[in-house]
């Protein structure tokens, strides 16, 4: 029996929280430092699992499989493809940097405080996040994926209700009821998403007679599986309503905002960067594959919510006074990019796609978690309280500077690939939504240097005169984003040559081939 990689991926950063919340009270950095080393150690397991994979191999490797209900005919059967291990590694990469970035913020507000801050749990949370993370990216049974995909909530519940940002401008009641509606509100939407895909998952098994991927592609192939257009079209909804309150598409988003503005940084960075992209993620490995003809049919009305999504959450970016909500419009927006890209249904589009779930990740978390360190000296996250930082902390305006070009995708930085590939692979089948979708990247240049203009330039306001520069440990956490916005913006072939087949895949799944260019015959 081979090495089960897969399973101990997920199950170190699982036992590792574990280990965390069990460090005695009065051992903090000893908790930390644990977090830290595990969050590393999954880390190297990641990179081998990526190093193992062969993307001209089976659309499936490192497959487990091992019997779980037998009554209902759950298994636990995990299996990785390219876009799978593509995001398990992006998950992996970026928990080590929370960890950093969030170093002090589960610290008490004051030594000996009774308003003790558990930071032994703040840091478990985000292990334990990681780890269903992790398992949700490779699980192939339908129903161990909805056990994760609801179990999430759990933790991020308590990270973003118990573990608030400290630049609220409220008094502390005040605080501690927007984290209490931000938490409530993340958390009701994506259980009533949950609930309906629950229906959804249970109408499934009644067709087809089982939760695995792999049986119920096998029977589709040898045609043992017929499944009405109805009741597809009706199964397709489920899994998909639930999907798009993860990703978040308008007019599903609203929670998104709330979570992360109330949010510690480093949460807010888990939110949109790791646990969202389970939703996008979803979409290409159970919608089209599971509902090929659905999808197909959905795809008109789909565009048109991801278009909304584009446009409404730059909109709102570009009005925002608040940094960290502007990220989270911004966010919002991105999502629409990528799932235009996914129901698209070209190459092109989906390549796009899962490189823009890889980059936006990237990008989000080096502007997020620099905004962060910003907000953390300033005690403020009014854009309309910063002015002059650049000439006071210049390495903390480079870095939040290279951040907000990678957000708006500059060429030369990693979000450029993916998003060009989406418009040109939208423009090719959907020629209007490609170009309604360009409005996206004006609105994005625009907020991104606004937001620039305003907190790093002009003469210095008042309380930004003695702010310090960025330090080693923040230094630790931006640059190593930076270069690697750089890299797979000028080489982007690691992420390409996993992808690809994958894409190929689904393509054969919705039996969908690119639209082939006109060509005017020569007079």
């Amino acid at each position: 029996m081979s090495f089960p990689l897969l399973t101990a991926t997920a199950a170190l950063p699982a036992i590792g929280a574990i280990a965390t919340a069990a460090v005695p009270a009065a051992r903090r950095t000893a908790a930390k430092w644990l977090a830290l080393v595990v969050s590393l150690a999954t880390l190297v397991l990641a990179g081998i699992v990526f190093a193992r994979f062969e993307p001209g191999g089976d659309r499936y490797q490192l497959t487990e499989s091992h019997a779980w209900i037998k009554d209902f005919g759950v298994r636990y059967e995990l299996g990785v493809d390219g876009i799978g291990v593509a995001l398990l590694a992006l998950t992996a990469l970026l928990i080590p940097f929370v960890i950093l970035a969030g170093w002090h913020d589960a610290d008490p507000l004051e030594t000996n405080s009774s308003r003790w801050r558990p930071t032994q749990g703040f840091f478990a949370l985000i292990l334990m996040v990681e780890a269903m993370v992790i398992l949700s990216f490779v699980a192939t049974d339908v129903f161990l994926f909805y056990i994760l995909f609801e179990a999430m909530l759990i933790p991020m519940y308590f990270l973003i209700g118990g573990f608030g940002d400290r630049a609220h401008s409220g008094s502390d009641e005040n605080a501690a009821a927007q984290r209490s509606y931000a938490a409530v509100k993340f958390l009701l939407y994506n259980l009533a998403g949950g609930l309906i895909m629950l229906a959804a998952v249970i109408g499934l098994y009644v067709v087809a007679g089982s939760f695995s991927l792999s049986e119920i592609a096998e029977a589709r192939a040898n045609g043992s599986l017929d499944m009405a257009t109805s009741t597809e079209r009706w199964l397709f909804l489920g899994f998909f309503f639930a999907f798009a309150v993860k990703a978040p598409l308008w007019p599903l988003h609203t929670w998104l905002p709330n979570a992360m503005g109330e949010a510690t940084t480093p949460v807010a960075v888990l939110i949109t960067a790791v646990v969202d992209k389970v939703g996008t993620f979803a979409m290409l490995r159970f919608c089209l594959q599971l509902f090929p003809e659905a999808s197909k049919w959905a795809t008109p009305v789909i565009i048109v919510l991801a278009l909304v999504s584009i446009v409404y959450g730059a909109l709102l970016a570009v009005g925002q006074r608040d940094i960290k909500r502007l990220i989270a419009y911004a966010s919002i927006s991105h999502f629409g990019f990528i799932v235009l890209g996914i129901f698209a249904m070209t190459s092109q589009g989906q390549s796009g796609a899962t490189l823009y779930m890889v980059n936006h990740g990237i990008s989000t978390a080096a502007l997020m978690l620099v905004a962060g360190f910003l907000i953390t000296r300033r005690g403020s996250r009014l854009i309309a309280d910063y002015g002059g930082v650049q000439k006071v902390a210049p390495v903390l305006a480079g870095t939040f500077l290279i951040g907000g070009l990678a957000t708006l995708s500059l060429p030369g930085l990693a979000p450029f690939v993916s998003e060009f590939l989406v418009l040109v692979g939208t423009f090719s089948a959907y020629p209007v939504a490609g170009i309604i979708a360009t409005v996206g990247i004006v609105l994005a240049a625009l907020y991104v240097l606004v937001l620039y203009q305003r907190t790093m330039t002009g003469p210095v306001r008042e309380g930004i005169g003695s702010m310090p520069d960025l330090k080693v440990r923040e230094l630790a956490v931006a640059l190593p984003l930076i270069a690697l916005l750089i890299f797979l913006g000028v080489f982007p072939k690691p992420l390409t040559e996993v992808v690809n087949p994958a894409v190929q895949h689904t393509m054969h799944d919705v039996q969908k081939k690119d639209p082939q260019p006109e060509v005017e015959a020569a007079k």
